[in-house]
């Protein structure tokens, strides 16, 4: 029997969207596949945009709800480059490179042609050439040359991907000799797994509580109908980028404003001996910046890790 969820969780649930979900059992068929579930959700909740100014407004707001994400993974910097945005959403990304950088050539990618629409909508107020191409997860191949391209810019897309293997391989070919990537991935050594998934939804809330705390986080981070969402720790994605043929760096991670706020629980956490010893010791090892941000053995403990990536 499911428990009543305390009067504070729900507050917070309502928040962030983290809440029972209903009518879903983690014995039930599969979810929808990813590009029918993309279609639906992206980052701007189809938002539209009536000018260059709102647009660019936009891209500061939701930047500046991950600290420090422009510095991890930067806009700015790729003039004369050729640069793949993959996964591009609605473009939010590809508005940062269109104004914050000259590329001679730059590319958004996506698997909802939805989200590729509102893109290219959208990115005509503030640059006329931009490429669009859908990804079809199906195809073992991307439609570019081998080594056409210098930059890759991925964020918050492989950790959805059903072969992410297969989708660094083919980084690695359309690379240029000089290319890298910087790919940004959730990140297991933070504030949202170890807080709000495993204290305040699975320990507390009893939400998932069957679950291990990686299928409970694929549940509660992206909606319990997202098909594919894994976390990683940083070694264990080095170890994935360097099997594709890449050296691999972690960057370290943005810590979302969200995660910041549910910081106080914590003392909660460290305080209950039944919650298990594993996320308690991460508690316990935080320390804050002078913001007020948490950081993990000086890294921020953020749920969005970021790393470069360049062939060997």
């Amino acid at each position: 029997m499911n428990l009543p969820v305390p009067s504070f969780v729900k507050k917070i649930a309502r928040a962030v969207g983290l809440r029972r979900p209903r009518g879903v059992d983690p014995k039930s068929p599969p979810p929808p596949e990813n590009a029918q579930y993309w279609a639906d959700v992206n980052v701007t909740s189809h938002a539209r945009f009536a000018s260059a100014a709102d647009s660019l407004a936009a891209f500061h707001d939701r930047n500046s709800l991950y600290y420090p994400y422009l510095d991890l993974m930067p806009v700015a910097g790729q003039d004369g480059k050729a640069v793949l945005d993959y996964g591009c959403g609605p473009g939010t990304d590809l508005v940062g490179f269109a104004v914050y950088s000259k590329p001679r050539r730059l590319i958004g990618m996506d698997i909802s042609l939805r989200s590729l629409a509102e893109a290219r909508e959208r990115l005509a107020l503030h640059c006329e050439r931009v490429e669009f191409s859908p990804i079809v997860e199906g195809d073992g191949r991307l439609p570019l040359e081998d080594g056409s391209i210098d930059y890759v810019h991925s964020s918050g897309v492989i950790h959805h991907a059903v072969d992410p293997a297969k989708v660094l391989r083919e980084f690695r070919r359309i690379l240029s000799r000089s290319g890298r990537c910087r790919i940004m991935v959730y990140n297991y050594d933070s504030v949202w797994l170890h807080l709000a998934v495993a204290y305040l939804n699975m320990h507390v809330a009893k939400i998932y509580a069957d679950l291990d705390v990686r299928a409970a986080f694929s549940k509660l981070t992206d909606g319990a109908d997202c098909p594919i969402a894994r976390v990683y720790k940083p070694n264990e994605f080095i170890s994935l980028a360097q099997a594709c043929g890449f050296e691999c760096r972690f960057l370290g991670a943005a810590v979302s404003m969200t995660e910041a706020g549910f910081m106080p629980r914590r003392f909660d956490a460290l305080s209950d001996f039944a919650f298990p010893r594993e996320h308690r010791d991460f508690l316990s090892a935080l320390t804050l910046d002078s913001r007020g941000l948490p950081l993990y053995h000086d890294t921020y403990a953020g749920v969005d890790a970021c790393y470069e990536l360049t062939p060997v």
